[in-house]
């Protein structure tokens, strides 16, 4: 009996031991894994975007190491919207805020964003900005943000592909000083993206090679840096797509018409039938060439410029 009892005193000691150690374990586990997953989530960067070419750039670029957000409605016009405090807040605890400069985001005027986390990704190019003081000012509607007008600078530089390339390497470069150890994977990625978008300037500059004075009309004076980076021969005015144009912007058209003999009209987005129509009675056909500034319904920014690289084919015909 003596032996049994000890035996089971030993067995006890031993399961004792091991729950013991078990225990610890579960304690070191519960303290150091929390620790890694912070140290996992230190790693991902919180982006914060004005428009959607910047953050497809920034995705690309990232990868799974930052949570890039747009946070503008939908069926808003990203140039044009007015963040609430609660989402301003939220751009203010982002690791990274992108702007795209040129006078785009209107808001962070009336905002005050930490300036360690801003990054104007078109300010290295300033002194190429477009000009549009002296152009007429239309003032219109475009979407449920209401009324604006186009103001002194043209903003949607990233048509000129190739100034996109260098707004994206700004975007590379913020992300590197955010997180050094990540460089090669940043520079690899952003390497991917310059290619993208220099085949999307190299297709461009190809079609209209082939014929350089062809003229066009906009519908909408958001192609400044598009039309001047591939020489296009184009003149805008000021219709919206989803909307049917006056009898004064029709007269205006076809007088545009008489000096500037235009066989294409280019649209943001999809244009009325009506619209469509009337124009192919002036001998005008429609492209829709989409700028892309919001998140699309489909695909990303690249699905979307290579869908306008072959609409814009049609003209080239």
């Amino acid at each position: 009996m003596r032996i049994l009892k000890n035996k089971g005193c030993t067995g006890n000691r031993v399961d004792t031991a091991l729950f013991s150690i078990l225990a610890a374990l579960v304690m070191v586990c519960a303290i150091l894994l929390p620790s890694q997953s912070f140290a996992k989530d230190k790693s991902v960067l919180i982006v914060y975007t004005v428009n959607y070419p910047l953050k497809y750039f920034a995705e690309r670029i990232a990868g799974k190491y930052a949570r890039v957000f747009l946070p503008v409605p939908d069926n808003v016009d990203p140039a044009y919207w007015m963040p609430d405090a609660q989402t301003i807040g939220a751009y203010q605890q982002a690791d990274v805020i992108l702007l795209n400069g040129a006078g785009y985001e209107k808001w962070i005027s009336k905002a005050t964003l930490p300036q360690s986390k801003v990054v104007d990704t078109s300010i290295g190019f300033s002194d190429r900005y477009i000009d549009i003081s002296n152009e007429e000012t239309v003032t219109h509607n475009h979407g449920p943000e209401g009324q604006h007008s186009h103001e002194t600078l043209a903003y949607t530089t990233w048509l000129d592909f190739d100034l996109a390339s260098q707004q994206a390497e700004v975007i590379a470069d913020a992300f590197i000083e955010k997180r050094p150890h990540l460089e090669k994977t940043f520079k690899r990625n952003f390497t991917s993206l310059a290619q993208d978008l220099h085949t999307l300037d190299s297709e461009i500059m190809f079609l209209v090679s082939l014929d350089q004075n062809q003229p066009f009309v906009a519908s909408h004076p958001v192609y400044d840096y598009f039309s001047r980076r591939y020489g296009l021969n184009m003149k805008s005015v000021h219709w919206e797509p989803d909307e049917k144009p006056s009898a004064q912007q029709w007269n205006d058209l076809q007088s545009l018409l008489y000096i500037h003999p235009a066989r294409w009209m280019i649209w943001e987005g999809s244009p009325m039938f009506s619209s469509v129509d009337k124009l192919k009675d002036l001998g005008v056909e429609s492209l829709v060439f989409e700028p892309c500034a919001a998140e699309p319904d489909s695909g990303d920014f690249l699905d979307v410029m290579l869908r306008n690289i072959d609409n814009l084919r049609l003209a080239y015909r």
